[in-house]
């Protein structure tokens, strides 16, 4: 069990998202960076669907009430357990009243925090994300609070191990800066065509900011006014996360996890799921640029991602395997 003592501005227990309730007006939610929580329970032996706490920013502080292994990773922010710094990508035992910390991140928005076994909150409609706007999921439906305590699921299952790593020679992706204008792909949608080649070319030509006006429902772009050729008034019609919109100020927006389930703005495109986790850890202030994608490109950069979390997989299997300090009695099996 950890006891949370500071969740940093917002910090929540999130899964992989609500699926199958959208025709019902109820948004999927989890977490913004899907790519980084399926790496922490990965290095745990978890189910990737595991719920982890997403705390934004960083900058929180956890205390082991008892012995407990945990993954850390995500954003680039300094971390430490007692005070000793440990690398961006780290598992370890926390024996009871270790402390783990971590320091606000100017260069990435969200860290992740898996617990062995699982976050053990009630199921909701088949998830344990935390939808923030409705007010359920998660840990009673909120935002994370200073002296809220979290336990695993399933204690026989968290075993300990010895301390390991991912390091930048072997995942350099892994160690990328969102502050760099990443470049996020996009397919085409219904509404592309509104605009003409001058204004199809300044949307991908741009560097565009994220505003501070931003959530996780929607990534709010600061930059020049596109003005479709065609005005259109549209019915409300379902919409998905990673739906790049254009609201009548000209300025696009896209939206996040705990998107609406319906809206009326014209749609430019949808990012690729490979580069809309890219975009949630885009702090707010920086640039990013997009680039046109077509179905197959899409399709051939999620097979690779798909590899590549295999061979991370493969990777952390191996490095648990080989590690000799398993305790199984110290989690009560």
């Amino acid at each position: 069990m950890i006891e949370i003592l500071n969740p940093g501005p917002l910090g929540s227990v999130q899964d992989l998202g609500r699926n199958g309730y959208r025709s019902i007006g109820v948004g999927c939610a989890g977490v913004m960076d899907a790519h980084s929580a399926r790496i922490v329970n990965l290095m745990l032996g978890n189910p990737e669907n595991a719920a982890v706490v997403e705390f934004t920013y960083g900058d929180f502080d956890v205390l082991a009430r008892e012995d407990v292994t945990i993954a850390v990773g995500g954003a680039d922010a300094p971390r430490s357990i007692d005070d000793e710094a440990i690398p961006r990508w780290w598992s370890q035992t926390l024996k009871k009243g270790q402390h783990l910390k971590c320091a606000f991140s100017e260069t990435g928005m969200r860290v992740y925090l898996a617990l062995a076994g699982g976050i053990d909150v009630p199921e909701v409609l088949g998830s344990r994300a935390t939808d923030v706007k409705a007010g359920f999921g998660g840990l009673n439906g909120r935002m994370l609070q200073a002296g809220d305590r979290l336990k695993p699921v399933s204690r026989s299952s968290a075993f300990r191990f010895s301390p390991y790593a991912l390091n930048h020679a072997t995942f350099p992706e892994l160690f990328d800066c969102p502050c760099d204008a990443p470049v996020l792909r996009f397919i085409p949608a219904a509404e592309w065509d509104d605009l003409d080649e001058a204004n199809r070319s300044r949307f991908t030509s741009t560097h565009w900011t994220v505003s501070y006006d931003s959530n996780r429902v929607g990534a709010r772009l600061e930059g020049p006014e596109l003005v479709p050729s065609v005005r259109r008034e549209l019915l409300s019609h379902g919409i998905l996360p990673g739906t790049i919109q254009l609201p009548p100020s000209g300025l696009p927006l896209i939206q996040m996890r705990e998107a609406n389930t319906c809206g009326g703005y014209p749609k430019l495109g949808t990012l690729i799921d490979v580069d809309f986790a890219r975009a949630t850890q885009v702090p707010l202030g920086e640039s990013v640029r997009f680039e046109l994608c077509t179905l197959d490109e899409a399709r051939a950069a999620r097979m690779a991602a798909e590899e590549r979390l295999k061979e991370l997989a493969r990777f952390c299997e191996i490095s648990r395997s080989e590690l000799p300090f398993h305790d199984h009695e110290a989690f009560g099996s």
